[in-house]
């Protein structure tokens, strides 16, 4: 019997920043989608990224495998887009970057779904021997891998775009604070365009690019830590110190941060990983494993961040052209 109802695919995270975009490209194409979330009230703005009842949040739980299979039955597709940047209660890097996404690729495999993707993050190979978060990322990897020999890895390196959660940052601290401190400034980084990486996640789910291996996605930009905070104060408009900050300092600052009970600007897992390149490794260009593999065309952040950093300058909107150079003595 001929197949008539479009294909079904559970994408966990759906409502975060790199899974709003992903579900609004999965519901262009016609795919039937689950968002699978752990508050599904909190993300009923998913469903108007489709037409009537096309995209349907769900609730699951990385700590619940019932939840999981649940989420999972009857999907062709599976994608996992769930990482957490600090531990906080319940939500520990070995629950959710490990045992949780090896219960998906589990469940993925049960309902013998065609292809599973999984979103890592670049330079956790690097940085797995210095911080939990990059150890459980690479582990995640591997017990997905194990579960789901054909799943489809992708680490992008630092993501940009209207919502990300680093150069917003930067700006919002270029606003409030007289200096910026730079840690490890002369890190390389390859930030990505959140929509190139959308695509790229697509791309893999519809079995575009060879499955099994692991895929490493920058941008067409390489610059180091202190270049990238210059950046954003030319964006800004601000002119603001640039002042070198010790590793072991900006930790223990962390670590007083982290008492308070709120999300933490900065943990000292963060810190440790500015401190290792972040940028695509020359094995992975040699085996054709970058956005070139997608055929995606790498969108540079000369193209995006003017479109929101104004938000941070003095005056808005309307300092959106006349951006300084940043080096020089704040006024």
């Amino acid at each position: 019997m001929l197949r008539t109802e479009p294909k079904l695919v559970t994408v966990f995270g759906g409502s975060g920043f790199v899974g709003t975009h992903l579900v609004q490209l999965l519901a262009r194409r016609g795919y039937r989608i689950r968002v699978a979330v752990r508050r599904p009230d909190l993300a009923g703005e998913v469903r108007m990224f489709g037409g009537v009842g096309q995209v349907v949040p769900v609730q699951a739980n990385l700590r619940n495998a019932p939840s999981i299979q649940r989420a999972i039955a009857g999907a062709d597709i599976v994608i996992n887009l769930v990482g957490i940047g600090f531990e906080r209660g319940k939500q520990r890097f070995d629950t959710i970057h490990v045992e949780g996404a090896a219960a998906i690729a589990r469940a993925a495999k049960a309902v013998g779904a065609e292809a599973l993707v999984h979103l890592s993050a670049l330079g956790v190979d690097s940085g797995a021997n210095i911080c939990a978060y990059a150890r459980t990322k690479l582990a995640g990897e591997a017990a997905v891998l194990a579960a789901y020999p054909q799943a489809v890895i992708i680490r992008p390196s630092i993501i940009f775009g209207q919502d990300d959660g680093f150069f917003n940052l930067m700006g919002t601290l270029a606003r409030i604070l007289p200096v910026m401190p730079v840690i490890y400034g002369n890190s390389r980084f390859q930030p990505v365009f959140v929509g190139d990486v959308a695509e790229a996640l697509l791309k893999a789910a519809e079995g575009e690019v060879k499955s099994g291996r692991v895929y490493e996605l920058g941008g067409p930009d390489i610059e180091s830590h202190k270049q990238l905070l210059e950046r954003v104060l030319r964006e800004t408009g601000r002119k603001r110190w640039l002042l070198p900050c010790p590793a072991g300092i900006a930790k223990f600052g962390a670590a007083l941060l982290g008492i308070l009970p709120f999300k933490p600007l900065v943990t000292a897992d963060q810190i440790d990983l500015l401190g290792v390149d972040n940028v695509v490794s020359d094995a992975a260009i040699k085996d054709k494993r970058g956005l070139a593999a997608f055929g995606t065309e790498p969108t540079g952040m000369d193209a995006v961040l003017p479109t929101y950093m104004w938000r941070f300058s003095r005056n808005g909107q309307f300092d959106r052209d006349q951006r300084p150079d940043p080096s020089g003595i704040p006024a």
